[in-house]
């Protein structure tokens, strides 16, 4: 063997290894794929959660928001909202929700103003739902810390 490598040689190295790497991904792909219904617990989304969905993305919450590290980084993360502000009781974490949205703006100097969306009670308990239905979503210990 030379010490040079040759066109077929680089050719070989080349097709292989690209072989090599779209096997990995699509192998990847099927187990990500396969533990999807595990992890988010889908068989639990009920028509309330569904709807507070529907209010989360009417009315842009993801603008200002993140939800499991997806979203804008201005306001704070919402995936573990009913872990950190509802301590795990769920009654607790919806009067929370309610009287936390019923006060806004609220006008604290160098605070960041939430806007008042004018949401009806039971908008409010929807999205307090859907709240509680992605804090219960395996997504692996996201976020690193309570505080988001």
């Amino acid at each position: 063997m030379t010490e040079r490598i040759t066109k077929d040689m680089a050719r070989n190295i080349y097709f292989g290894g690209g072989l090599f790497a779209i096997l990995v991904f699509v192998g990847l792909t099927f187990d990500t794929v396969k533990q999807i219904p595990k992890l988010s617990h889908a068989s639990k989304i009920t028509k309330s959660v569904a709807l507070g969905k529907k209010v989360w993305e009417n009315n842009d919450c993801v603008g200002c928001h993140t939800l499991m590290g997806e979203g804008a980084y201005y306001a704070p993360e919402l995936g573990n909202a009913f872990k950190r502000l509802g301590g795990g009781d769920e009654a607790a974490f919806k009067a929370y929700l309610a009287g936390w949205m019923a006060a806004q703006p609220l006008h604290v100097k160098n605070r960041r103003k939430m806007p008042q969306f004018h949401l009806t009670p039971t908008q409010v308990n929807n999205l307090a739902d859907f709240l509680i239905w992605t804090s219960r979503v395996n997504n692996q210990d996201w976020p690193p810390n309570i505080q988001g």
